[in-house]
């Protein structure tokens, strides 16, 4: 006997309508995040810009808000990637409904509102202050370099020469077959026209010369000023009656190294040494606080050097949440004297790694016994540093440099996807990441909430 399957319906029409909510859970992410943007964010920014009647009328912005938000929680940044998942998915479709934007529409709104998009950071984190998420009991700080695309000068040079040899390649054969249809069809017949793949390739190569000659020209720009200090270091000495030693120096190349980058796509990025050796990127700078792994301050900077970042960012968490951190943890790249010093000033207890900084006691321990003793000298803030976490052992407050911000980037990277900005010059780029940490705290946010939800349930069973 044959066995007996439920019976497949995907053409049995719905008895009652349905609505698009019907289309997700009640506890759904989805659902939410329209909570959220609908009764708990301001978004007079962005609804303050439509005045004029004029025209098609727009979509909602505060629908648009939601779908962006959601999209980035989902791990989706591209606008045609939104908009194909506002066609296929029922999650994004319970946001939008059966109306959904196209990519040019989403991505136009984003331009046209990235700045208040950015400002959406400290409502969430406040947001996240007031479910008691974020308590400043201990806050840890680390950076990440997201990538950019660049060129070299080198290869600047062997990339436009393939491209143009391409395109030389697909003349000749273009013509060979306009000579062949010339026999068959005659030479009035359309198709002769060259395709736009190949001017596209030529457009390309000429752009690539175009930056390999402003390189050029910056080298031999910086040659002559070189040439000039030269110059006038020779007179001056001459005037005083010195003689310069030594052999003469080589004079300054005018060509550029072939490993210096032109970036024609996002000049205002930079060089950066990262884990996969060096990259075009930015720096993106979290500060985590202890309780639940909330973002309490983020910043993107040009410096591949975390150093001069552990100050402005402590201040940043005051500016976000009105007071300081009790405690703070951060790695080697942020250790300076100076940073010290500055956290001592804000009354802030720090936990700073010092890398290779030599510890003075016990330096003093491993002295040679027959050595004469050298009068006690204080040691410096780095020094005291590391003698403190060494005491401290493994309970001590400094492992939480890496246990706080290090899965934040990893739920951030590998997780949601998200490891090359989108958009392109610094002040953009910020604000992109202004939405990347407000996803990743709007789910802290929604995580607390089904949990704080579920809670008197599980109760009332047991």
């Amino acid at each position: 006997m044959s066995k007996t399957f439920r019976p497949w319906k995907i053409d049995e029409p719905l008895l009652l309508p349905a609505t698009v909510q019907d289309f997700v859970s009640e506890d759904h992410l989805a659902r939410f995040m329209l909570g959220v943007v609908q009764e708990e964010i301001d978004l007079s920014k962005i609804t303050g810009a439509y005045g004029s009647e004029r025209g098609q009328p727009p979509f909602n912005p505060i629908m648009m808000t939601a779908l962006l938000l959601y999209a980035y929680c989902s791990g989706i940044y591209s606008s045609r990637r939104i908009a194909k998942a506002c066609r296929e998915r029922v999650d994004l479709m319970s946001i939008v409904g059966f109306d959904a934007p196209d990519f040019r529409t989403i991505s136009d709104f984003r331009k046209r509102h990235l700045k208040a998009l950015s400002e959406l950071f400290l409502q969430v984190l406040q947001l996240c202050a007031q479910a008691g998420l974020a308590k400043l009991g201990h806050v840890s700080f680390d950076g990440s370099k997201i990538k950019a695309n660049a060129m070299s000068y080198g290869r600047m040079a062997d990339r436009a020469a393939e491209l143009e040899a391409q395109v030389a390649q697909w003349l000749s054969a273009a013509e060979a077959a306009d000579a062949e249809e010339d026999k068959l069809y005659g030479r009035d017949k359309s198709g002769e026209e060259m395709p736009d793949w190949v001017a596209d390739k030529q457009r390309r190569a000429e752009k690539i010369r175009a930056a390999k000659a402003e390189l050029e020209a910056e080298a031999k720009a910086e040659a002559e000023a070189k040439l000039k200090e030269q110059a006038a270091a020779d007179e001056k000495r001459e005037a005083e009656g010195r003689r310069k030693g030594g052999r003469k120096a080589a004079p300054p190349s005018t060509v550029p190294d072939t490993k210096v980058q032109k970036n024609f796509t996002d000049p205002e990025s930079r060089i950066m040494k990262s884990k996969d050796g060096f990259v075009q990127a930015y720096n993106a700078q979290i500060a985590v606080d202890a309780e639940a792994q909330i973002i309490v301050a983020q910043d993107v900077t040009q410096s591949g050097s975390d150093c001069a970042q552990l100050l402005p960012m402590t201040d940043a968490v005051e500016a976000n949440l009105g007071r300081r951190p009790e405690q703070v943890s951060a790695d080697a790249g942020y250790c300076s004297e100076e940073n010290l010093a500055g956290l001592e000033d804000r009354d802030v207890d720090a936990y700073v790694a010092t890398g290779r900084a030599r510890d003075a006691v016990a330096g003093a321990a491993n002295a040679k016994s027959d050595s004469a003793p050298e009068p006690a000298t204080t040691p410096t803030r780095v020094e005291a540093r590391r003698a403190k976490i060494k005491a401290g052992g493994h309970e001590s407050p400094y492992r939480l440099r890496k246990q706080l911000p290090e899965p934040v980037f990893g739920q951030i990277k590998q997780a949601r996807g998200f490891r090359q900005f989108l958009l392109r010059g610094l002040e953009k780029v910020r604000a992109e990441w202004a939405l990347i940490c407000t996803a990743h705290n709007l789910l802290k946010l929604a995580h607390r909430r089904n949990l704080s939800a579920a809670l008197p349930l599980v109760a009332a069973a047991a």
